[in-house]
């Protein structure tokens, strides 16, 4: 049987750079990929390398050396990463608890009557789900 590695939490820069791995969707040279992070950032194509390397090293990228210019590419789907991200800032934030996580969230007045509408819908099919068996 094989272990569950849990997935590696990415920081800030960590997270802008999969965040262009994963708008891709495929491999991207360390140029690619900074190109990209410059538009929006002043950001040194040598830390966006060294970036990826420590990224390649954590488990979040896996490097392609099979060419003259290394290709990265996001191991974890974005979802994955989300959900990881979340657990922690829910046991860190709020004591574990999802009600109060989502207490927060409604307070501050974020959400558009829409996204409340699709809130509501989520819950439903949460609801369904438990109801069901599911997941």
């Amino acid at each position: 049987m094989r272990k569950h590695h849990p997935v590696p939490n990415p920081t800030d820069g960590e997270l802008a750079i999969l965040r262009v791995l994963w708008a891709h969707r495929g491999p991207m040279t360390v140029r690619e990929v900074h190109d990209v992070l410059v538009r929006s950032k002043d950001t040194a194509y040598t830390t966006v390398l060294k970036m990826l390397t420590i990224m390649a090293d954590k488990g979040l990228v896996r490097r392609d050396e099979s060419q003259r210019s290394h290709r990265y590419q996001a191991l974890q789907e974005e979802p994955t990463v989300q959900a990881s991200l979340l657990k922690e800032l829910t046991r860190k934030a709020f004591s574990g608890s999802a009600l109060m996580l989502v207490q927060r969230a409604l307070a501050d007045d974020v959400a558009s009557e829409a996204e409340l509408g699709q809130i509501a819908k989520l819950i439903d099919e949460a609801k369904a789900r438990r109801r069901d068996g599911g997941n």
